[in-house]
């Protein structure tokens, strides 16, 4: 009887240890940081093999507050914290990542070639550069999935393009104030425009004294984030920012050329909730310029006071030249989409003329913009008119100037690929910085007269853009203008 007592007590006691020796992961998904989205759907339990664990989560992308213009609820932007604990005795957890509602999306044909971005960096300005991709993306059967391992407990960030915070948003609003009290140059400002239906500034840099006005706008889609690093890589540049206020020569013939207004987030309010193309209460605000359907008023202070207080003071200050900073989903390159086919366009060959230089310069300054894919032009006179609503088409013709949209990738760009690290915040913020460049060059012609394009080699003419770009006869699922998930009439 003692005996079998103490062969007892020893198995309870083998028992014992082996359950204190099983790990005990934990992993934790949230989208709680501002411009977080995400939906846990479920999360297996990790299976665990000696000093390996592996496990599946399936995630849905939230959608946007549905938009009446469009009739759709957009969705497509993600980004999310993996938080993992308790590998103490794991060297390697490998997690696959599935967005299960990734074929619901506004754009699903954007996702074969799509490589999501991820960092167990912080948020941080600091931490630009460890954003990587994730070479294991892929899209199958309307899923899009990846597989990270987790070697240490901690966070990993996941994001369809690296989150611009609202913090940061505000730490570029004040190095900007600082630097321009610092100059003390006459008629730098800062002003708020107006605020969003949550409350928050729309705020609007005007610099330079020169005689030519230029309006540069930045993430009327809150999802393209791309777009407020541009903006950051711009400010930087003619505020010296970092600099202790040093600017270059360039930079300063421009600033004696230009008063230049920046706006760099339009959709605050849409960038803290996480949406991909609209404001709190869903107007897609790219769409909100004019009113071409009689029973939707727009701009209007109850539905997008965002463009309503922009458009205002363009009244009041005029426009030689405009610039609308966006996100493609689709296409992997750089590109600008212009006025195309509009009343201004078709009058006379000037802003045709205009537009083809802009980029020929561009991409003198930036080898990353090309000319030859981009969205196609309507197909008529009479299909632009239904998009008089887009801020370029509206701007342009509303003030007779050269307007644009830039469009940076989500992907990688093909122009000079970087598989690893892909489009990024960094090259998005030489972009911006590299604008200063081409509006030297285009200074003597926005507002000259008579046949000035004579001046122009016949690199500089403009190339009717194409979205075919692949030689294996690719053609886009659905014709896109202006970024549309399909033409509102259809």
């Amino acid at each position: 009887q003692i005996f079998a007592l103490l062969t007892a007590h020893r198995s309870i006691s083998i028992i014992n240890e082996v359950i204190a020796m099983t790990p005990s992961i934990k992993l934790s998904i949230t989208a709680s940081h501002d411009g977080g989205n995400i939906q846990l759907v479920s999360q297996s339990e990790p299976v665990i093999s000696g000093r390996t664990a592996k496990c599946t989560v399936k995630l849905n992308v939230e959608p946007d507050v549905y938009t009446e213009f469009e009739k759709i609820a957009h969705c497509q932007y993600f980004s999310f914290r993996a938080f993992v604990s308790g590998l103490e005795d794991i060297k390697l957890f490998s997690v696959t990542y599935v967005i299960d509602n990734a074929d619901k999306v506004s754009y699903p044909e954007a996702w074969p070639g799509t490589t999501i971005c991820e960092t167990s960096g912080s948020l941080e300005p600091s931490d630009d550069h460890l954003w990587k991709r994730n070479l294991t993306t892929k899209y199958v059967d309307g899923k899009l999935t990846w597989q990270h391992v987790h070697t240490t407990d901690g966070s990993t960030f996941f994001s369809y393009f690296p989150p611009y915070t609202y913090n940061r948003h505000l730490k570029l609003i004040a190095d900007s104030v600082s630097s321009i009290a610092s100059k003390r140059e006459n008629g730098y400002k800062i002003e708020s425009l107006g605020q969003t239906l949550q409350g928050r500034d729309i705020e609007c840099i005007a610099v330079g004294n020169g005689d030519k006005t230029a309006w540069i706008i930045h993430r009327q889609h809150p999802g393209e984030t791309m777009a407020e690093f541009f903006a950051e890589g711009l400010l930087h540049r003619i505020l010296g920012i970092g600099k202790d206020g040093e600017i270059d020569d360039m930079t300063k013939k421009v600033l004696d050329q230009y008063r230049i207004y920046i706006v760099p987030c339009m959709c605050p309010d849409g960038a803290v909730l996480g949406h991909l193309r609209t404001n709190s209460v869903g107007a897609n605000l790219n769409r909100e310029w004019a009113t071409v359907n009689p029973e939707y008023t727009a701009p209007s202070m109850e539905r997008s006071p965002e463009v309503y207080a922009v458009l205002k003071k363009m009244d009041e200050t005029g426009c030689d030249f405009f610039l609308d900073v966006h996100g493609d989903e689709e296409l992997p390159y750089v590109f600008l989409s212009g006025a195309e086919k509009t009343p201004l366009w078709e009058e006379s060959e000037r802003l045709k003329y205009l537009h083809g230089y802009f980029v020929s310069c561009y991409q003198r300054a930036n080898s990353d913009i090309q000319k030859a894919i981009g969205y196609p032009p309507p197909d008529s006179a009479e299909d632009a008119l239904k998009y008089m609503n887009v801020a370029t088409n509206q701007v342009s013709n509303r003030f007779k100037c050269l307007g644009l949209t830039l469009e940076m990738p989500y992907k990688d760009c093909e122009t000079n690929p970087d598989p690893s690290v892909g489009w990024s915040p960094e090259r998005s913020k030489q972009l911006g910085s590299s604008l200063v460049e081409t509006l030297n060059s285009m200074y003597p012609y926005l507002r000259a007269e008579g046949e000035f394009w004579t001046e122009f080699s016949d690199d500089d003419h403009y190339v009717e853009p194409t979205d075919n770009f692949k030689e294996d006869g690719f053609i886009m699922l659905t014709k896109r203008f202006y970024s549309d998930v399909r033409p509102h009439d259809a």
